[in-house]
């Protein structure tokens, strides 16, 4: 409701004669819109990771504040380990005579390439809306290989 702005205050288009209902309409939308979400922003729509690099193995960190186990979904598809979330929420109440209710869905993924990781050996845990999976690496067979040149 920050977008809220008392009745014809912004001009006096809604007092004169044959004006159209824009303005109403926009006034109205204003209204019932959610004003600190009403942009969409990358930063805000996704979940935030660190990955970090140890000798062996990769430290995944996804912060996911208030979402619970079953709505993670962490699989691996060929170098790439995928995290999605899918939330649901719906406001409930027991009185038939609501005024007004909500229900918001949310879906988000994040794909991180690891190369050089045994992604069969995955091991995650979620703790305190912190998920942490632990990759162990591959023995590196070398880096640099000689080419024979014919």
């Amino acid at each position: 409701m920050t977008g809220l702005i008392p009745f014809n205050r912004r001009d006096g288009s809604l007092n004169r004669t044959g004006a159209d209902f824009e303005n109403f309409y926009n006034m109205l939308d204003d209204f019932f819109s959610d004003g600190l979400l009403s942009n969409r922003s990358l930063t805000r729509d996704t979940f935030k990771i660190d990955v970090a690099e140890t000798d062996d193995s990769f430290l995944v960190e996804a912060e996911l504040p208030g979402v619970r186990k079953d709505e993670i979904d962490l699989s691996v598809d060929d170098d790439f380990l995928c995290i999605s979330v899918n939330r649901s929420e719906e406001a409930s109440s027991d009185t038939k005579g609501y005024i007004h209710r909500e229900r918001r869905s949310s879906s988000m993924s994040r794909r991180v390439r690891l190369a050089n990781a045994r992604l069969s050996e995955i091991k995650a845990k979620l703790e305190d809306g912190v998920l942490n999976i632990t990759i162990p690496k591959q023995a590196d067979a070398g880096s640099v290989r000689k080419i024979d040149i014919e």
